[in-house]
Parts: C-alpha cells; structure tokens; sequence
C-alpha cells in the first residue's frame, strides 16, 4: 500500500509553477500544483486524456477552450480530451490543487 502525506510534498518555486508528483502509473497520474500569485500553467490539450484540477487552497481561474471561472477551495473542473486548457493564479495568494489525469498520456 502506498500512502503519502500531501502537507509534506507541498513546496513552491519562485521561478514558475510547482508540478509535485504524488502518485504515477501507467494508467494516470495524481500531482499537486503549487502557483505563487502571477503564475500560470499554458493552455494546452491532451488528446485521448481527461484532467481533473480540485482546488484545496487559494483561488485560480481556469480556462476550458473559450471559458473561464474562478475555483475556489473545494470546488473542481474537469479538462475534457482534446480540450485546450490551464490554470493560472490572479489573487495574492498561493494556490494549490490536486491534478489527475487519466489515462496518463
């Protein structure tokens, strides 16, 4: 059985975006994502994959193809396949979210 204490993993970058595996497999992967305020993660997209953002502390605002909305703690979104999307913090806050995704691309 793996178990891991979250609290622990959590650390943050000045330079850009923290990406902290928690737990991989071949079949998804489970990360903390860590953003000082002004930090972003790009619009992309993954074909074949969906991508959870759950939000445990701060705010960010996401982007889903053409739209956009404010996450708060406890609140999540879902990245359909092939669907252009990112994160990015606008408060004065740190913000950090559990990010699965599966299958893992």
């Amino acid at each position: 059985m793996e178990i891991k204490d979250l609290r622990s993993l959590v650390r943050y970058s000045q330079e850009k975006m923290a990406k902290i595996p928690v737990f991989e497999s071949p079949y998804m992967f489970y990360d903390l994502y860590a953003l000082l305020p002004g930090q972003a993660q790009k619009v992309h997209a993954h074909e074949g994959a969906d991508k959870v953002y759950y939000v445990r502390e701060g705010e960010v605002v996401v982007r889903m193809g053409e739209e956009e909305a404010l996450l708060a703690p406890g609140m999540a979104a879902l990245a359909e396949a092939g669907k252009p999307h990112g994160v990015r913090n606008e408060s004065a806050s740190p913000a950090l979210l559990l990010v699965v995704m599966a299958p893992r691309p």
